[in-house]
């Protein structure tokens, strides 16, 4: 019981940090798009995130069970594939709404926060413990085996990829490819580190999350790759720099250009909405 409060303790905590760290984001890295997207995209990610971090858990059971009701909601997640969900879901909801700009740099440091965070909860919660070791820091979850505290490699992992993205922001560095970076690393990072936890491996050694790693940061490099040539127009540029000597379009601009999937909206008079 106490584990489990725990693990809704640290939970709820990341929620917050997550909201907290959007907000104190500079307002530069917030995409340009009225209430109306920004709410579609964080629905498509939250649902698309929660769907996939049950998805590889709910298709673990008989076939009969997949669109029963109790495997959708008992135990078992997965952040890597969360992950992915989530991406995937925005980008399909930017396609469908017609948003041609770059969200992800305003969710990367957030998401890295508040994993560092969350990762706790199932430290307290002795799920996702990796396998028996002998090394010092070594942890007994309950059943008597000292084992690697993945929990805790994990947090740390994401508190350091959020420290490095806090400096490519202040130097302005990657801009509007922040988000590939730190899911690229973390893929680097599971099938490394998948070596050390109890995972059955279905094939050449590996497990079904080091085979998932591969084509998600393969896919990730060829969207960077294709992204290269990728120029905002020059009031996008504007607002993601929050030059205020950079004129830039109003927000009902910025919805006319949504709405007819412009990308070289142009800049016409400075206004307070920018």
């Amino acid at each position: 019981m106490i584990a489990h409060a725990a693990y809704s303790f640290f939970m709820v905590l990341a929620l917050l940090a997550f909201w907290l760290a959007r907000r104190a984001q500079p307002k530069s890295l917030q995409p340009p798009l009225d209430w109306k997207h920004r709410a579609l995209l964080a629905w498509a990610a939250f649902i698309g995130a929660a769907l996939g971090a049950k998805l590889p858990f709910v298709l673990a059971t008989s076939p009969d069970q997949w669109l029963t009701w109790n495997a959708w909601i008992s135990d078992g997640k997965t952040v890597l594939a969360g992950m992915a969900g989530g991406y995937v879901a925005v980008e399909i909801a930017k396609l469908i709404a017609g948003v041609r700009i770059k969200t992800g740099d305003a969710f990367a440091l957030p998401l890295a926060v508040s994993l560092a965070i969350g990762r706790w909860g199932c430290f307290f919660n002795g799920c996702c413990a990796g396998t028996p070791t002998k090394l010092l820091w070594a942890v007994d979850f309950g059943d008597g085996i000292p084992r690697h505290p993945t929990q805790i490699y994990e947090s740390l992992f994401h508190a350091a990829m959020a420290i490095v993205l806090w400096q490519l922001l202040r130097r302005d560095r990657l801009r509007l490819n922040r988000l590939k970076l730190y899911l690229i690393a973390y893929c680097g990072f599971r099938l490394v580190t998948e070596f050390i936890r109890p995972e059955p491996h279905i094939a050449a050694g590996l497990t079904w999350y080091q085979w998932f790693t591969i084509p998600m940061a393969t896919l990730l490099t060829v969207q960077w790759w294709f992204d290269r040539n990728y120029r905002p127009s020059a009031a996008s540029a504007a607002t993601l720099s929050g030059s205020a000597s950079s004129p830039g379009p109003s927000s009902s601009q910025w919805r006319a250009s949504l709405r007819t999937g412009s990308r070289s909206l142009m800049p016409l008079t400075p206004t307070s909405d920018q």
